[in-house]
């Protein structure tokens, strides 16, 4: 009887130690196949799905999300506005970068609901050749918007600036000097049968590669 009771005990803990070592080795390779997958997929500038070829700048944007969530703009890997930097608002959130280094130049806002519309103006008037212009909306892009200023977004490439209405969201990255239509832009109409959020549609989220300015 006693042999047989240590002979059983013997067996669980063989089984005992199979299962855990089983266990264990399996739960390592798991965490070593996911700890390699992680390091062998490449990050790409501004997390965005793919690498940009030579002369090119990735670009990032995300309009905001109703009256709640601001919007972002990254290039070359950089944040240039964002919540988190404090510095977006109601409106349009607007960034210059130099087409040619890819350096940021300036950063601003425009309150396009009950804001002073000549301050837009006066900015999209000063801006030099050769300057990238990114643009995201948030809330209300347009209730102070003229001819005149959409004058402007069409000189730098925009398409759907002409039809830009309450709530609409919208995300655009133009030049100064394009001679054609930039292919980097997004509209989506506020539309209450349609609309993700209460009063507001869904958000937009641009990426791609803008060629450098050569010289």
């Amino acid at each position: 009887a006693g042999l047989i009771r240590y002979t059983a005990v013997f067996i669980a803990l063989l089984s005992t130690w199979f299962i855990m070592q089983t266990y264990f080795d399996r739960r390592w390779k798991a965490i070593s196949l996911r700890s390699w997958l992680d390091e062998q997929l490449p990050r790409h500038k501004c997390g965005n799905k793919k690498s940009c070829p030579e002369n090119h700048f990735a670009f990032k944007i995300i309009s905001g999300a109703a009256n709640v969530v601001g919007p972002s703009i990254c290039f070359n890997d950089m944040i240039l506005m964002s919540s988190m930097k404090n510095n977006i608002g109601r409106g349009l959130n607007i960034a210059l970068v130099n087409g040619t280094s890819g350096q940021l130049l300036k950063t601003d806002t425009f309150d396009m609901y009950s804001g002073d519309i000549n301050k837009l103006d006066t900015f999209l008037q000063g801006i030099k050749p050769g300057t990238i212009v990114l643009t995201a909306s948030y809330d209300d892009p347009s209730t102070k918007m003229n001819d005149k200023v959409r004058a402007h977004f069409v000189e730098l490439g925009s398409s759907h600036v002409s039809n830009l209405g309450f709530r609409d969201n919208w995300v655009f990255l133009g030049a100064k000097g394009m001679k054609n239509k930039s292919p980097f832009e997004e509209h989506i109409k506020n539309d209450k049968n349609t609309n993700k959020y209460d009063g507001w549609p869904e958000l937009l989220d641009m990426e791609g590669c803008a060629p450098r300015k050569m010289d």
